[in-house]
This record gives C-alpha cells, sequence and structure tokens, in this order.
C-alpha cells in the first residue's frame, strides 16, 4: 500500500480488500462529519488511486449537484404516476438534512461532493455503487406487513418536521451510517425484514459493484467511500468468489414483486359492499337509503376532513367530499389524485413557490404554505381520509343488515 495512503487511514475506519489484482481501499466516512470530507480530500489528492467509488446512486447524485430539481417537477404528472407519496418522502429527507445545517453547521455528503470533485479534477473514473434510492425504498416498503408501513411514514414525517433540536446521540447514529437508514434506524433494529433491505441488501450490493469494478483490468487500485456503518458488511460479501457480481446486482435491481392479494382485496371490498347495499334494498328501500347515506357521510367526510387538515381551497374540500363515495367503489382512480388535481386548478403554484420548495418544507408551517407541497399534502391526506371511510362506511353499512 502506499505509505502516505496507510498514514492518513491508520487512525480511521477502513477496510483493505483485495479483489483479484486490485487492491480496494474502503473508507468508512461519517456523512455528517467535515473531518471526514478534508480526509477523501486528502486521499485522493495523494495520486495513489486510478479510480473513486462513492455510495450514492445516480438519483441522489443529482439530488446533491442539483438540489432545485424537484422544484421543477411536473406536479400533475407526479400524481398520475403515483409518485407523490415517493416526491413527499425525498422532501421530508431533505428537511431533515437541512435540519442538520442549521443546527450544526454541518454538510450533509459532503465527503462524497469531495470524492467527486477530486476524482474530476485528477481526471479520474467515479464509479456510483449504490442502489437506486427509489428502488430502495420501494423494496423496504414492500418488505414490512402492512400495519408496519404507517409507522414508518409517520416515524419519519414526524421526525422531519417536529421542532425539537436533533440531540447529539442522533449525529453519533448518523456517524455510522448514511442520511437513509439513521432515519429509519430505530425501525431496523426491530425489524429484521426492514434491516435486510434497508442495509444487508446494500452491503451485498456496492460489494458486488466492487467486485465488478475490480475486474477491469484497467483498474489496480480503487478508494471506495461509504458510510463507516457498512464496513463490515461489505467487506464480508467482498469474499464471495463463488455468485458472479452480476448476477447478485441483476437480482438486487428487481423491483418488489407486485403481491396479488392487494391489488385484489380493493375489488373484494367493493363487492361486499355492493352487494350489501342489494341485499339492504331488497329486504327494505328505506334500510338500502340509510346504508348509502351513511357511506356518503362517512367516506366523503373523512376525505373531506383530510382536505381541510391540508388546508385545502374549500371547492377541493367539497371535491373530495363528493368524489370519495364513488372513487372508493373504483380502484382504478383515488380521490387524492381528483382532490390534488383541483386544488391544482384552484390554486396554481407560483414560480415562487418551486422556488422555496426545499426551504419551506424544512418547517412544520412551510408544509402547509408552499402551494407545491400542499397539494402533495392534499393528495396524501384525502387519499388517507378515504381510506378509513371505506372500511368504517363498510362496516356501517353491514351494521345496517344485523340489526345495528
Amino acid at each position: 500500500m502506499n505509505p502516505a495512503v496507510q498514514e492518513l487511514i491508520a487512525d480511521e475506519p477502513h477496510r483493505v480488500l483485495q479483489l483479484g489484482d486490485t487492491e480496494v481501499v474502503v473508507l468508512g466516512t461519517a456523512h455528517v462529519s467535515r473531518a471526514s470530507a478534508d480526509k477523501v480530500r486528502a486521499l485522493v489528492d495523494t495520486g495513489a488511486f486510478d479510480s473513486v467509488a462513492i455510495e450514492l446512486c445516480e438519483s441522489r447524485q443529482r439530488a446533491m449537484l442539483d438540489p432545485d430539481a424537484i422544484g421543477r417537477m411536473d406536479l400533475f404528472s407526479v400524481m398520475r404516476k403515483g409518485q407523490a407519496p415517493m416526491i413527499a418522502a425525498s422532501l421530508a429527507l431533505g428537511a431533515y438534512q437541512q435540519r442538520l445545517a442549521d443546527q450544526y453547521g454541518i454538510e450533509p455528503g459532503a465527503e462524497m461532493r469531495a470524492a467527486m470533485d477530486g476524482a474530476l479534477d485528477r481526471g479520474l473514473p467515479l464509479a456510483l455503487i449504490d442502489r437506486d434510492i427509489g428502488l430502495t425504498l420501494r423494496r423496504t416498503y414492500r418488505a414490512v406487513r402492512w400495519w408496519e408501513r404507517m409507522g414508518l411514514i409517520g416515524g419519519l414525517f414526524g421526525s422531519v418536521l417536529s421542532r425539537e433540536k436533533i440531540d447529539e446521540s442522533e449525529i453519533e447514529r448518523l456517524k455510522e451510517g448514511d442520511m437513509l437508514e439513521s432515519t429509519f434506524s430505530e425501525f431496523a433494529e426491530q425489524s429484521e425484514d426492514l434491516y435486510r433491505t434497508l442495509i444487508e441488501e446494500r452491503d451485498h450490493y456496492m460489494a458486488a459493484h466492487l467486485r465488478r469494478l475490480a475486474a477491469n483490468p484497467d483498474t489496480r487500485r480503487i478508494l471506495a467511500v461509504v458510510g463507516a456503518g457498512h464496513l463490515p458488511g461489505i467487506a464480508e460479501q467482498a469474499e464471495d468468489h463463488l455468485t458472479p457480481p452480476d448476477a447478485i446486482l441483476e437480482a438486487l435491481d428487481q423491483a418488489p414483486p407486485k403481491a396479488r392479494w392487494p391489488k385484489v382485496i380493493p375489488w373484494v371490498v367493493i363487492g361486499v359492499i355492493l352487494a350489501g347495499f342489494a341485499i339492504g334494498f331488497s329486504r327494505n328501500p328505506d334500510i338500502g337509503v340509510q346504508m348509502v347515506t351513511d357511506w356518503v357521510l362517512i367516506n366523503g367526510g373523512l376525505a373531506a376532513i383530510g382536505a381541510i387538515v391540508a388546508l385545502a381551497h374549500p371547492l377541493t374540500v367539497l371535491t373530495a367530499a363528493l368524489a370519495a363515495p364513488l372513487t372508493s367503489l373504483n380502484p382504478t382512480i383515488g380521490v387524492g389524485f381528483v382532490a390534488a388535481a383541483a386544488e391544482l386548478f384552484l390554486r396554481k403554484p407560483r414560480v415562487s413557490d418551486f422556488a422555496s420548495l426545499r426551504q419551506d418544507t424544512t418547517t412544520p408551517r412551510g408544509w402547509w404554505r408552499n402551494r407545491v407541497s400542499r397539494v402533495l399534502l392534499v393528495f396524501l391526506l384525502t387519499t388517507l381520509g378515504s381510506a378509513a371511510g371505506t372500511y368504517i362506511g363498510g362496516a356501517r353499512v353491514f351494521s345496517h343488515l344485523f340489526g345495528g
């Protein structure tokens, strides 16, 4: 090993891997530490490496290089493609990062930027070795049980919208991993499925990526910059000499399989509710009318409450109330889409809303004040209200059939 490199990493968490004829120095960094960024910069400047690899995917790199890109999105297209929850989660994570920057004067990911800048300055190949964050979140969401998902979502938004200062223990956790896993660290410790998709799979993915890079005959010395928490897993998985790295990457790049039951369940619920209406009218028209009235009031009312909580336009609230009882009987379109489209029409976001989106979403008030983020809230909260209304209203419908 180069003596200068050896001296620089002596007191740092690291692993030195020999992958064939290629030496890989895997440096474990603290994603919220200026010292880590300085160390990465010094290592690249030694000239000892002919390639640099970093724990980023293309989408995270784009977000780092162009943080305002999310403000140029097409909101209607985002909702039509069902991407509103993912955009809201990205804004929430960004808000958490901004709170760190404001509170401690720390730039999260500074060591990754140092690695990118150093590779560019020296003309070195730069490899992004982490899995796409969107795919990781989808696999994570699909891996946990359905009743755990609301806890995950609530925990994420509760932590990033909190007015409380981030305490030192949270900073210490960030020093051991990355922003993504640290946000869900409490859940990951309690859920084997969550740990597997969020952390273990990424260790496998990054180790396989490093193995593939090392197979390039023109590459002999690689500097890999990852969160310190990934070091043991990457080092262990890099020793897998039996499974081809391309096979590992292909398997872990697969979108999570769509479960059959969740797709069928809405149609089953609708069929049961419509059957209940039919039975009610056949027994007594008054009972049938009461069942339909309860369904409309409960489903529409809860969707409207969601819109009110989102501080939607009064006509958007009315739209949610009228649409929810109908869209709940048609899984191909949701009330969230209808209500958000109405809010977009009634309160078109201004250029200033897109420009200030990332800053506004760092505070609870900003989420409701900014017209872009408020549309996302309308989508999410009316959807949640209608979903609750479907099951509560359905139970009420059948209570009439059994003497309730």
